[in-house]
């Protein structure tokens, strides 16, 4: 799997290049599937602001980029449709773009799932994420972010990036 990790989605040309670069091929020839769940799990987001992130209603963009074809991929719901219905889906998908919201929310639905399993066997999806679901990808994410909290989980995320404690932060 190839990461972008992002605070604020697809926000400049660099990011933009850095996408394309990762996608290998133009957005244009690209199928994404866009992932809403984390937004669920905050007291901040409302379903208003799910559908603006699948509508393109946003500051940033992520589902509007010009994408050969956009699917919604509600984690909530995989467990009741069964894996033989939704990893085809993922299968042929180019690109997973992951809202924020709830990290904690986002990681224990991503289990729950069986996402999280499948990651791994997906070398050229190319993952977007925008706050939490950039922040879902790391070892743990502290106890200021957790609004949602399963009993057992404490801060514990994905771990699937590692964060160097030296990396570039912009309000230091």
């Amino acid at each position: 799997m190839k990461f972008l990790l992002t605070s604020g989605g697809v926000k400049n040309k660099s990011i933009h290049d850095a996408l394309v670069d990762l996608l290998g091929k133009p957005i244009a020839d690209c199928n994404a599937l866009c992932i809403p769940t984390a937004e669920y799990g905050h007291p901040w987001c409302t379903p208003a602001s799910v559908w603006r992130f699948i509508s393109g209603h946003t500051p940033a963009p992520m589902c509007d980029l010009g994408w050969k074809s956009v699917g919604v991929l509600e984690l909530t719901a995989l467990p009741s449709i069964g894996e033989d219905r939704w990893v085809p889906w993922v299968r042929q998908a180019d690109v997973l773009l992951v809202d924020g919201g709830d990290a904690m929310y986002l990681c224990h639905w991503m289990r729950q799932s069986g996402l999280a399993n499948l990651l791994s066997s997906l070398p050229e999806m190319v993952w977007v994420g925008v706050s939490a679901g950039s922040m879902v990808m790391t070892p743990q994410i502290g106890d200021y972010f957790i609004n949602w909290r399963q009993p057992g989980e404490g801060d514990k995320t994905l771990g699937l990036i590692i964060v160097h404690p030296r990396a570039y932060n912009p309000l230091d």
